[in-house]
């Protein structure tokens, strides 16, 4: 392709006869490389080919002094270096000018292209390029000692000077323990197995036409003096010529680095045969080329780095994959991956046709990860994590356990929650297939346990046998739903049904958070400093001096004077200078410290803000990686730790956390095992089953939509989840509890969920500019199961945790219902019926569906929402287990109301739906909306205005 102004580069024949003798030679198109480069990945036209460092040194000096010098390198982006501020810039996104890729390919073209070289030194390397060059043998000579000489490097240390000058450079010899070796920071931050590749460009007077050459050699390297880490090299690349106007040849080396750095033209290159191969690669990227028109961006501006790089699952393949093959049949297999494997069913909810067929296949399934569970909480990560959810579980059991006992009038308590916690809690971890969930009494479930005490009251029923025959019955339920492989139905789970379930119990999250502060503020009232307490008064001795002759000085509308205070109003005297003035403060309220009720509020918000602000930490610029993953990971702790230390600093009356200390049941009389009909009538065992159904309902919902939000692809669990064995354990649990009379427990989302963003894996930063990406989730039992001894250790541990002020405790509980409630993406849906329209974000589906349906589709979850919270909370709740089944069928009355396709990007597809959907009518971007970047799905990255310029 030419485009205006294009410079057009004279070749000579010799070129043509030194590329032809390479091609004959056979080096050309010899076998692929060996190695791990050669190992694909499945994506298109991208492989597990090693890292490649690229390194820019430029001829700089004629026509006095030449030397060569770095003035940039690139890993994923590009680095410049700012000569006058002694420093690397920060990584950029590169910008090239079309010039400078069609010199670049003109210049290849006509130009020395050596692949699978084997020369094993730069010696002979150079020796290699230059044969073929129509020179002197004096100017042959001269341009062979100037590739020869060692390049000026700018390494710049941490805590260390930048090094500048000619003894700043580092000595090339291969020494590993050199000096500069150990302090450039830069190889720290490469993996193993990386190379480099070398690109030289300049002016160089005593040519008559440029010189270009490209070499791959067969293994790779380490030449010695071209680059600044000591890595083995697997590209050469030279670029030099008659000087010219402007900076041609520097544009031409950026533009050469820029390929080399894609990973795409990289695959390709790498894997080239001739020529021909090459230009097809350099054509390719040209394809792709974006332009940003002139004037109307500042060209010394510097685009940073995306969050994350898009999938190249995106890009089209270049010839080369189209020849072979291999790239397309991945491609084919990603999208049949993406356009599938999203609905299709799981191993884990594949349907035996036995009974108990999925339950013996999930123990199957789960028995050889049960070492590796122990083995893989052995990280510093786990500890954060253990400390976290054990004060978030000790606190919900104090809450629920309080709760619990106000609405049985004490026949449970804050010692059973404690204990049933922890027996059901280790228990479940030991045996769970996802050892991940956090169980713990539920809101709904404690609606349940409040209705069924109201109607034994009311009937004059034996509360606790009552409840352990409805136990019983719902044990039985569960056990044959386990049977009969009923856990099947959770494919019927779409977003939508998750979305409401755990938006509710987000809410309940932070509305019992808010409303315990209230509570407290009310018990502590708030009063104006100075001023005297309602119901207080200030009292003197009389002129004898005994209490019989003391003057009392009451608040009245008229000024009522002390005989021992002059022309002073004793009523509008405080506590505190009353006794200051001789006399004795009476009343009820003298004593109320004003302050309790402002710093409780004050500790509340410290520890809300602080966890939250911590948490984001890492994406902060901020101190070293290091210490924001230690921030981030430690944020609830350092939270809890801050405001603890506040609240001891000041050493405020402030209401600390109550752990019982004596171990025996709250309700007095009743032994541990509880009787199975007590004063109740035998028929009441059969009669419990119909309250048991609903609970059962209840139990099944609560535990498989918590399951399925724990077990989504987006999280990348490697170890499978369980759901057939997960329900057979909280059956069991719930007959244990119940001949106990402890409370009931069910998997927890928020805690859950808090759990699992604990436990988050993220990829270290390797190259410059490159942002952490997320792995999975550290999948264990320890930290649950340790979580869950020390709850139960906790009974004995009272003189410890009675310094733990409850205002920080709420405000950790006001952090993870936000937090699990931000992580939605219906609460972005919500933001958007509040947004105007220019300011809404450039979201995936509002690309292809209307806003007035995202609108309707949103309100109507806002209305099942508003639903099921009046319900929760009116003498209705009796039917809310079957409310939530209900969000099932509403979904389901959807498809009615949206098109397969807006509900495909609303929402998710039922089983039944996907048959329905043409393959033609899934546009490649949704198809890969979700490969890994948790964002991906609702938003596109920033870019700029981009202009598509064929090359054909």
């Amino acid at each position: 392709m030419k485009l205006p102004g294009q410079e057009e580069f004279e070749h000579s024949s010799a070129h043509e006869n030194v590329l032809a003798e390479e091609l004959d030679s056979g080096l050309g198109p010899g076998p692929s490389l060996g190695g791990p480069s050669d190992t694909d990945n499945g994506e298109s036209g991208v492989s597990k080919d090693p890292l490649l460092f690229i390194q820019l040194n430029e001829l700089l000096g004629w026509p006095q002094v030449l030397e060569w010098r770095e003035t940039g390198r690139w890993m994923l982006f590009e680095e410049k270096l700012e000569v006058d501020a002694g420093r690397w810039s920060a990584p950029h996104v590169p910008t090239l000018a079309l010039p400078s890729l069609q010199n670049l390919r003109s210049l290849l073209a006509e130009g020395i292209v050596l692949l699978d070289c084997q020369a094993q030194s730069l010696l002979e390397l150079v020796e290699q390029v230059i044969s073929g060059e129509s020179l002197s043998p004096e100017l042959r000579g001269q341009l062979q000692a100037l590739l020869l000489q060692r390049p000026q490097h700018h390494i710049q240390t941490a805590g260390i000077r930048p090094c500048r000058g000619p003894n700043a450079f580092r000595n090339a010899s291969f020494d590993e323990d050199t000096p500069m070796k150990l302090q450039n920071p830069l190889k720290q931050k490469l993996p193993p197995g990386a190379e480099a590749a070398a690109v030289l460009a300049g002016e160089l007077g005593f040519l008559a036409q440029p010189l270009g050459a490209f070499v791959r050699l067969r293994n790779p390297v380490v030449l010695e003096p071209l680059t600044e880490v000591i890595l083995p090299s697997r590209f050469f690349c030279l670029l030099l010529g008659p000087p010219t106007l402007g900076r041609s040849y520097h544009e031409m080396g950026r533009a050469a680095a820029v390929l080399l750095s894609d990973p795409q033209f990289q695959w390709s290159v790498r894997r080239a045969n001739n020529l021909h191969d090459l230009l097809a690669a350099l054509d390719a990227f040209l394809q792709e080329v974006t332009t940003l028109p002139p004037g109307r961006w500042d060209r010394t501006a510097r685009i940073p780095p995306p969050k994350c790089l898009p999938s190249q699952h995106k890009r089209p393949l270049s010839e080369l994959q189209e020849v072979t093959g291999l790239s397309r049949g991945s491609a084919a297999q990603a999208r049949d991956r993406h356009h599938h494997g999203q609905h299709a069913p799981s191993p884990e909810l594949q349907r035996t046709g036995r009974l108990f067929g999925g339950l013996v296949q999930d123990v199957r399934r789960k028995a050889c990860w049960y070492p590796s569970d122990f083995l893989d909480a052995l990280h510093p990560q786990c500890f954060s994590a253990v400390l976290y959810i054990y004060l978030a579980t000790v606190t919900n059991a104090i809450t629920f356990g309080g709760l619990l006992g106000d609405a049985t009038e004490g026949a449970q308590g804050v010692l059973e929650s404690f204990l049933g916690t922890a027996v059901a809690g280790a228990a479940f971890c030991l045996m769970a297939g996802q050892p991940l969930t956090i169980l713990s009494s539920t809101g709904p479930v404690l609606v349940f346990e409040r209705l069924l005490f109201s109607f034994s009251r009311d009937h004059s029923l034996d509360y606790l046998p009552f409840r352990l025959w409805v136990g019983i019955w719902v044990a039985t339920f569960c056990l044959v739903l386990v049977a009969t492989e009923a856990s099947l139905l959770v494919r019927y789970f779409t977003r939508f049904t998750e979305e409401g379930f755990c938006a509710l119990i987000s809410l309940i999250f932070i509305y019992d958070a808010v409303g315990k502060m209230l509570n407290l503020i009310r018990a502590y009232p708030i009063q104006r400093p100075g001023s005297p307490a309602q119901g207080c008064f200030c009292q003197f001795p009389g002129p004898g001096g005994n209490a019989s002759e003391w003057t009392s000085t009451k608040h009245k509308d008229t000024d009522v004077l002390s005989v021992h205070l002059g022309l002073v109003n004793a009523s509008l005297l405080s506590p505190p200078e009353c006794i200051r003035q001789g006399g004795y403060p009476r009343g009820p309220s003298c004593h109320t410290v004003p302050d309790i009720a402002f710093f409780s509020l004050l500790l509340f918000f410290t520890s809300f803000l602080c966890a939250m602000a911590l948490k984001h930490v890492k994406n902060s610029r901020l101190f070293p990686s290091v210490v924001r993953k230690v921030f981030s990971d430690f944020s609830s702790v350092l939270a809890i730790l801050l405001g603890c230390g506040l609240d001891a600093f000041l050493g405020l009356a402030t209401p600390k956390l109550l752990v019982p200390t004596e171990f025996k049941p709250t309700l007095p009389g009743r032994g541990w095992l509880v009787s199975p009909f007590g004063a109740n009538p035998w028929w009441l065992s059969v009669a419990a089953a119909l309250p048991a159904l609903l609970l059962s309902i209840l139990i099944f919902m609560d535990q498989q939509i918590t399951a399925v939000i724990l077990n989504r692809a987006e999280y990348r669990l490697q170890k499978g989840a369980g759901f057939h064995l997960d329900l057979f354990c909280v059956a069991v649990l719930m007959l244990l509890t119940s001949a106990l009379g402890l409370p009931w427990y069910v998997s927890a989302t928020v805690i859950s969920l808090a759990h699992m963003d604990s436990l988050r894996r993220e990829s270290r930063a390797c190259v410059p500019g490159e942002a952490p990406h997320f792995l999975g989730i550290r999948e264990q039992r320890l930290t649950g199961l340790v979580v869950f001894i020390l709850t139960g250790v906790s009974i004995f541990l009272a003189p410890v945790l009675k310094f733990i002020p409850m205002p920080v405790l709420y405000g950790i509980f006001l952090y993870m219902g936000v937090a699990a409630l931000s992580s939605i993406q219906f609460m972005k849906r919500v933001q958007l019926l509040l947004m105007p329209t220019k300011h809404q974000p450039d979201m995936l589906l509002l690309r292809h569906v209307p806003l007035s349906r995202v609108h309707l589709f949103t309100a109507i979850q806002l209305a099942c929402l508003g639903l099921l919270w009046i319900i929760k909370s009116t003498p209705a709740a009796i039917i809310f287990p079957l409310m939530l089944l209900g969000l099932v069928g509403v979904r389901k009355a959807l498809e009615w109301v949206f098109s397969p396709l807006e509900l495909l990007w609303l929402d998710e597809l039922m089983p039944e739906e996907e048959k329905n959907i043409p393959e033609s009518g899934l546009e490649p971007e949704h198809l890969f909306s979700r490969d890994g970047n948790e964002d991906s799905e609702l938003m596109y990255q920033p870019k700029t205005p981009e202009i598509n310029i064929s090359v054909n």
